[in-house]
């Protein structure tokens, strides 16, 4: 599977921090994966009591903060600081009943081809999605993913003594 995924704390920090969370936790570990169109996603049956809620989180360029539970309008010129339009953006999937509009486990690949895009050359996805990191490593492999295919285990690498936890109360 994907040998390395980069998450950007700065511009994403609620989801990238409950997703390094719930790596450390092993909570992907032997998760399924889904292929769907254009996207690997993991499979909805994780622990429901994984992560945290995290409400949809999306920075706006040239902001210095998040806007939460807010989607782009992309039309109106509002682009992401970290796009979907790339092969292999890492994003939340939605939650169905959550107000959040964020799932707090649930994730996946974004397997962006330009020949699915508007004539801006964005995914017509683009700024609906909390978008927190991407594939940096063996992103050749997650065109050849099928449904069913497990990850076998998720560690973080780097950057664990900067995760930050909400106090425990």
């Amino acid at each position: 599977m994907c040998k390395q995924v980069t998450v950007d704390g700065y511009s994403a920090p609620l989801t990238a921090g409950n997703f390094a969370k719930l790596v450390v936790d092993g909570a992907y570990d032997g998760a399924k994966l889904n292929t769907i169109n254009q996207a690997v996603i993991t499979d909805d049956g994780l622990d429901k009591n994984a992560g945290y809620s995290v409400p949809l989180e999306i920075m706006p360029s040239e902001q210095f903060e998040p806007l939460y539970r807010t989607k782009l309008s992309i039309q109106d010129g509002e682009l992401p600081v970290l796009p979907m339009s790339v092969y292999g953006a890492v994003a939340m999937a939605h939650s169905d009943v959550s107000e959040e509009y964020s799932a707090p486990y649930q994730f996946f690949f974004y397997l962006y081809d330009k020949r699915n895009s508007g004539l801006g050359g964005l995914s017509f996805d683009e700024g609906q999605f909390s978008v927190f990191g991407y594939a940096t490593s063996g992103r050749d492999i997650l065109s050849q993913i099928k449904t069913g295919d497990v990850i076998r285990s998720a560690k973080m690498v780097d950057g664990q003594d900067r995760l930050i936890l909400p106090a425990q109360s």
